[in-house]
């Protein structure tokens, strides 16, 4: 029996080294929390120089949390100046899609493509400090000029504030307004959000830390159960 818990003490340790993950089992419930770093890796591999948040990671996780019965709730943790959109949004919908209670908690940064990140967990908060970046669709390497090449980014962009606006209270209005600012980004187009506007704006739903963040979650966790236990009676 001994063994048997170090093995899965190693094994928590390993995947907390590997994926930034970890689970937590206290008398109230298990919480998987999963850190979303860096630069979010997509189909190309960036330099090991580079701390990156690989999807092919991520995706697998997410299923597994939703599918098991031993965890009760998600505890996502931001901070990300972005990366590759469709890697981000496959994860922002994965979540989005969960039944079992989430939370998100944006630290330091939730920038450009963490935006829906952020807001795709039923409850999304941000740190007085940390920032949010707002910016219109960027490409990098080769770019065809050609009208085809613009609609694409409009439509992608469009999917992007679709989203955004879907899972949180801010109107399509303002996260445009936002998203093509001319005079708050030297050399770019786009709004630096700090934690009271983006919740005074409706981009997030509160201001918050780890334990409001984890209070949350523990209040979720017990309706659930109180809701299967009334249920089952």
């Amino acid at each position: 029996m001994a063994q048997e818990n170090q093995d899965k003490l190693s094994q928590q340790e390993q995947q907390a080294i590997d994926l930034g993950a970890a689970t937590t089992r206290t008398s109230r419930g298990t919480i998987y929390t999963l850190t979303i770093v860096g630069q979010i890796e997509g189909h190309q591999v960036l330099p090991e120089t580079v701390k990156t948040t690989k999807y092919e990671h991520v995706l697998p996780l997410l299923a597994a949390v939703e599918e098991s019965e031993d965890i009760d709730g998600l505890l996502l943790l931001l901070n990300t100046v972005g990366g590759d959109i469709e890697a981000g949004l496959a994860i922002a919908e994965l979540i989005a899609g969960m039944t079992k209670p989430t939370v998100s908690l944006v630290l330091g940064g939730g920038h450009s493509i963490g935006i829906p990140l952020a807001v795709s967990a039923r409850r999304s908060m941000i740190v007085p400090t940390a920032s949010m970046t707002v910016h219109p669709v960027r490409m990098t390497g080769m770019v065809i000029g050609a009208p085809q090449t613009f609609h694409y980014f409009n439509r992608i962009q469009d999917q992007i504030v679709n989203f955004v606006t879907k899972n949180s209270r801010i109107s399509r209005e303002q996260f445009l307004r936002y998203m093509m600012a001319t005079d708050e980004i030297a050399n770019d187009v786009g709004t630096v959000v700090y934690g009271r506007e983006a919740v005074e704006s409706g981009l997030m739903d509160q201001l918050g830390s780890l334990g409001d963040a984890l209070g949350w979650l523990h209040k979720q966790i017990a309706r659930e159960k109180k809701r299967k236990t009334g249920r089952k009676s």
